[in-house]
């Protein structure tokens, strides 16, 4: 189909109203303004400003939106600073479907720059997709430079104005990657407008109406080069914003003078500016935005369109179960709590699970080990002897981190290189270098590109295809995202485009070194590129408590943070990664902690089900009762059964503020219908009435039973439109729902 071009030069406006269906979308083209509209959203070009808005059919409304460059020499440009907006509309055809792109050129005589957004929508998707582009003018010979370009911003200054419609609005703001217990919040309007709420959201966000669940989701689904940040400022009146910022070039600093969540640590953690792009052309991410009446679907399209850009690792076979030495002793064997004598009883002790060892072969899996007490002998004995008991052993290690004592720099990054840690160091804004975690005893930020990080990579890697491990975690891999004033790769000028390299070298070296079907499990880490391995930590480390502010524990590491984070990323788990990994079980204690209740261990259990985790455990089992309950829990055979092919549940009952008092329901479809739900009060029951309808239950009669026990305790009758469950304080209950067939 030809294009149909349209011209708006300020004070001259041409045209008359054109009317055309392209791909079974309206297109409507008149002298003032180009509309289109689908069965999602009516999207409104206007021809003198150049001004883009956002009409979704749930309400949700984006008006006046501009498109933005900040240059590094040429200054802040907006799209409606320009002069002349050239509006085409084309026909797509790419990996999502066919569509239409509409392409807005903004440029003039006055300005060294032109600025082109790119809005394409779908016959059969239900977002768009959004991009902004910075090319040189005409015979201007200026290449774009940036490190902050915008491809949708709501600005007050432009009349820019974002609505939200709902009693109870919300603001999703995610952290940038999941260190420091960092919690994901869930942005209320203040009452009091004279003190706005204010902050910055990583990757994606999503705005929503709280009790029903419409709203808009935004994200950006490329990330090789930059780091997307989506900066907010809420309205005088509810549900409006005054700002609403999405841009290329997030870089921030953590000020520990702040609450975590609220700039103290949620975001890229740099010590450098983002780095600069240039080029003829210089390219924004690519943003999905999707407005319907229920935001749980577009996050699942969101994570599928990520992967259908990026990719995605499969895994043959069940999931794996894995035993980790961390919950028992930090470093492994450094306060001499567990010995390799003692390996050896914690895997004579997991084969006697019948059921845990029924499906994938269990995993010992060594966390952080000190090497002058765990050689790589050492651990290859400790891999042959598993191997006797149909184990395998698991391997970690640091890829883009070293730690060490600060004043050890020079030391080599690896033995027999001559390479000191500190030409391989990142540098901070002064060029100094950069301790990713800081202290006398720090860890280092090491830069991706540096050959001697790959020749410290392998040597790793060559550890592990030693000992024969089949299971492989890495932690610590935000450090290879941070920018730095200083590469050896002079081509890479970001830390996402760091980052990248190190991630694909480092995945082309585990399946070249020890072969393609090794499972690798991300610890800390940013959330994207995610490409790179089978699963990864919904939160920080977990330590089975129940509550942050539970009294003798950490204010940080409980099953009822980490799982209120999880209603906000169930999402991820089959689009993403095969499997989440909400860190391991503890049946009894974790590390020095006090002892935990029975209560906590099966809260703890149902709260990996409904995130899809892989099974984990962290226990001592040498010890009487954890032994027990690791009986009890860990080698059920409905528990079993579950994690061979773990699934998430879909969240009903989302987290919602700061409370620690959260009451969350979550349900997973399927030939037999799943129900948990979870009350963290400790002074109220939590009783919720469930619709069949909403349950997708068929017109028959169902038997409620316990996952645990197997034992029955309530039905649902034919034709029956609703029942409740009931759950006590601090406890969750995990129900199957039975169809009998009269």
């Amino acid at each position: 189909m030809q294009k149909k071009r349209y011209w708006c030069i300020a004070g001259c406006l041409l045209g008359v109203l054109l009317s055309v269906k392209l791909m079974g979308q309206q297109v409507q083209a008149g002298k003032d303004s180009t509309v289109l509209v689908n069965r999602q959203v009516k999207l409104i070009v206007d021809h003198l400003t150049g001004k883009v808005s956002y009409h979704f059919q749930n309400g949700v409304q984006l008006d006046n939106t501009i498109a933005s460059i900040e240059d590094v020499n040429t200054g802040y440009l907006r799209s409606a600073d320009f002069a002349k907006h050239h509006t085409t509309t084309t026909p797509v055809k790419d990996v999502f479907g066919t569509g239409i792109r509409v392409t807005i050129e903004h440029s003039d005589n006055r300005h060294l720059l032109q600025l082109t957004q790119f809005i394409t929508l779908y016959e059969e998707q239900p977002f768009l997709l959004i991009s902004a582009e910075a090319t040189t003018a005409n015979a201007s010979g200026k290449l774009p430079e940036t490190r902050n370009i915008s491809p949708l911003a709501v600005l007050s200054a432009q009349l820019g104005h974002a609505y939200i419609p709902g009693n109870e609005p919300r603001i999703l703001d995610v952290p940038f990657d999941n260190d420091n217990w960092v919690n994901i919040l869930t942005r209320e309007w203040p009452k009091e407008t004279s003190s706005p709420a204010t902050g910055i959201s990583y990757e994606f966000t999503a705005l929503y109406e709280k009790n029903t669940l419409s709203g808009l989701v935004v994200g950006s689904i490329t990330h090789d080069c930059w780091k997307t940040g989506i900066v907010y400022k809420t309205g005088t009146a509810k549900g409006e914003l005054d700002s609403f910022y999405i841009f290329g070039g997030a870089a921030t600093e953590d000020n520990k003078a702040l609450p975590a969540a609220y700039g103290g640590l949620d975001g890229t953690h740099d010590h450098a500016p983002h780095g600069t792009l240039t080029g003829e052309k210089v390219t924004s991410p690519l943003i999905y935005l999707a407005g319907t009446e229920d935001i749980r679907q577009n996050f699942t399209g969101y994570g599928a369109a990520n992967a259908k850009l990026a990719g995605v690792l499969s895994w043959k076979g069940y999931a794996p179960f894995y035993w980790n030495s961390f919950g028992v002793e930090g470093v492994l064997g450094y306060e001499k709590v567990m010995m390799p004598a003692s390996m050896a009883r914690i895997s004579d002790f997991i084969q006697s699970l019948g059921n845990f060892n029924k499906y994938a072969k269990p995993v010992l899996s060594i966390d952080a080990y000190d090497q002058n007490i765990y050689t790589t002998e050492i651990l290859a004995s400790l891999g042959r002897y598993a191997k006797k008991r149909d184990q395998q052993i698991g391997f970690y290690f640091i890829p883009f981190a070293l730690w060490t004592w600060k004043n050890s720099i020079d030391q080599e990054v690896l033995k027999g290189t001559n390479i000191p840690l500190k030409e391989v160091v990142l540098k901070d804004k002064n060029f100094n270098p950069i301790a990713y975690k800081d202290g006398d005893w720090a860890a280092f930020a090491m830069d991706p590109t540096h050959p001697a990080v790959r020749e410290y990579i392998i040597s790793q890697l060559k550890k592990a295809k030693a000992i024969n491990a089949s299971f492989i975690k890495i932690d610590f891999l935000s450090a290879g995202s941070l920018e730095s004033t200083t590469r050896y790769d002079k081509s890479v000028r970001t830390g996402m485009q760091a980052y990248n390299k190190g991630m694909k070298m480092l995945k082309s070296l585990i399946d070249s070194i020890m072969g393609p079907d090794i499972f690798i499990t991300m610890a800390i880490s940013p959330m994207f590129p995610h490409q790179y391995a089978h699963a990864r930590f919904i939160s920080t480390d977990v330590y089975s408590h129940l509550r942050d502010d539970q009294s003798g524990f950490p204010h940080y590491g409980s099953t009822a943070a980490s799982l209120a984070n999880g209603t906000h990323m169930w999402w991820v788990q089959g689009t993403l990664w095969p499997y989440t990994n909400l860190d391991v079980a503890i049946m009894k204690k974790f590390q020095k902690n006090p002892e935990l209740t029975e209560q906590e261990v099966k809260v703890r259990i149902y709260a990996m089900m409904v995130m899809g985790s892989v099974l984990g455990d962290g226990s001592d089992f040498r010890d009487k009762l954890a032994a027990e309950r690791a009986r009890k829990y860990l080698d059920n055979p409905e528990v079993c059964a579950f994690f061979s092919s773990p699934k998430a549940f879909t969240p009903l009952k989302m987290s919602d503020g700061e409370s620690q008092d959260q009451q969350l329901v979550f349900l997973l479809k399927g030939d037999t219908t799943m129900l948990g739900l979870f009350n963290f009060a400790t002074q109220q029951e939590f009783k919720q009435v469930l619709y069949t309808k909403d349950l997708g239950l068929g017109n028959t009669k169902y038997i409620m039973t316990d996952l645990l026990t197997g034992n029955a305790f309530g039905q649902i009758e034919k034709g029956q439109d609703a029942f409740s469950l009931t759950v006590p304080v601090k406890d969750a209950v995990l129900v199957k729902l039975i169809p009998v067939n009269d």
